[in-house]
């Protein structure tokens, strides 16, 4: 049982809550110079400082919710490099997701948009669903190259065109279940595995939990859990979302009751930028937000929490390997973690070299590459280019998503922080990398 919040009341707060973020900005700019969006599209409203006025115009009524803005609002990629930027502290994270919900709710989309984000809110966050799913994009695929451009929404093609060719292989290393530590104790941890990521990504959950587990770490993953919200909360679908943040609060929350936890780690900071903000989230539920506030206090994004554990000395790399590191927006702007995924990799015996405007988004960005495809398209070439430039053997990242995305635009093995990280440590050879 949990305690709604009236529509009315919530719809107050978020006034409130855009009210105050539009107060901090004081208009200089300096967000447009580091927005993706504005600088492929070129016009002031494609970029935050324009954005804000939008947003404050629909707040005080001046503007009507009409396609044009919503169109501008759509284009945003949430990836926040603004933030990281603005001088003056603006959170414009909760403004903009302000925005969404409010679109979302008071909106009519035309019918193609609506039922094209509903098929994404019914299958991604469901494993099981989305594997079934991407085994009819295979069998269609080969009909819909068959057909005329002009008689395949372009929605569903883009969809089919984006779903993996092939899916890795389950091993059972990232099942539910506790997982105990190798030799003495020294923490015990609960980690997310995500939705998307068990089907696109298992591999990155079993090398974390192999990798956490050889450095005295026992590893629970509660049965049940699952989607952390982000994917329909940033579609502006915050009742959907909901009912998935409050079940792993809730089976968190039994854990941290129960034999306890030093930490809640993500290996996907998409979503562990949300988690983070749960207690935000959930501020206006007095019964959720205790907990939710607990939860987002525990979490910690798995590079962070191997900084703190500190690296094994001795855990080198087997051979020599030249590796760009790409910085996942929901990662550095998101969560402000730069330095402890570089300071690892390189402890770990791996050459890193910078990838140039690595603040810049690669289109990713949850379901934006889906939603908005041209605009994700050509940021997903500059980023390819931009990783050329520097002549690395291998990419690594510490978000599925930007590993999908940056995957299409270069020919580089691409893989996850953990994955190299496991393999220093004594695991297997990634993949991708064999």
């Amino acid at each position: 049982m949990h305690t709604a919040v009236a529509p009315a009341r919530r719809a107050q707060r978020d006034r409130e809550v855009a009210q105050s973020v539009i107060a901090a900005c004081v208009h200089c700019g300096f967000c447009n110079a580091t927005c993706p969006t504005y600088q492929v599209l070129g016009s002031e409203l494609e970029g935050p400082r324009g954005r804000i006025y939008l947003m404050k115009s629909l707040l005080e009524q001046q503007a009507a919710l009409a396609e044009p803005v919503v169109s501008h609002l759509d284009h945003c990629l949430s990836c926040l490099a603004c933030e990281t930027t603005c001088p003056s502290g603006v959170r414009y994270s909760h403004l903009v997701d302000a925005a969404r919900h409010w679109i979302e709710s008071e909106y009519p989309r035309p019918l193609a948009q609506r039922l094209q984000r509903k098929l994404l809110a019914q299958v991604l966050p469901y494993p099981a669903r989305m594997r079934r799913a991407l085994g009819l994009a295979a069998l269609a695929r080969p009909i819909a190259a068959l057909l005329p451009r002009a008689l395949l929404p372009g929605a569903l093609r883009t969809m089919l065109d984006l779903a993996p060719r092939r899916l890795p292989a389950q091993d059972g290393s990232g099942r539910s279940g506790v997982h105990p530590a190798q030799g003495t104790r020294r923490a015990r941890v609960a980690l997310l595995t995500g939705c998307a990521q068990q089907v696109l990504g298992p591999h990155i959950n079993a090398a974390t939990v192999r990798l956490l587990t050889r450095l005295g770490c026992e590893v629970v993953i509660p049965a049940g859990q699952g989607c952390c919200g982000a994917l329909v909360y940033h579609m502006g679908d915050r009742p959907g979302s909901l009912p998935h943040m409050r079940r792993n609060i809730a089976l968190w929350s039994r854990e941290l009751a129960g034999a306890g936890l030093d930490a809640i780690l993500i290996n996907t900071s998409g979503c562990g930028s949300v988690v983070k903000d749960y207690g935000h989230i959930f501020r206006d539920d007095p019964e959720a937000a205790p907990q939710a506030v607990r939860v987002a206090a525990l979490t910690r994004d798995i590079t962070e929490f191997l900084a703190e554990l500190g690296w094994p000395a001795g855990a080198r790399a087997p051979r020599p390997l030249k590796v760009a590191y790409h910085d996942a927006c929901s990662l550095q702007h998101g969560q402000k973690v730069r330095r402890q995924p570089r300071d690892l990799l390189r402890a770990a015996g791996f050459e890193l070299v910078e990838v140039p405007e690595g603040h810049l988004c690669c289109g990713s960005a949850g379901t934006y590459n889906i939603l908005q495809p041209h605009v994700a398209a050509q940021l997903g070439r500059q980023k390819g280019e931009a990783i050329a430039l520097v002549r690395p053997e291998a990419v690594a990242m510490g978000n599925l998503g930007c590993m999908e995305q940056i995957g299409r635009y270069t020919p580089l093995p691409v893989v996850h922080t953990v994955e190299l990280l496991d393999w220093a440590a004594g695991g297997a050879m990634p993949a991708a990398l064999a």
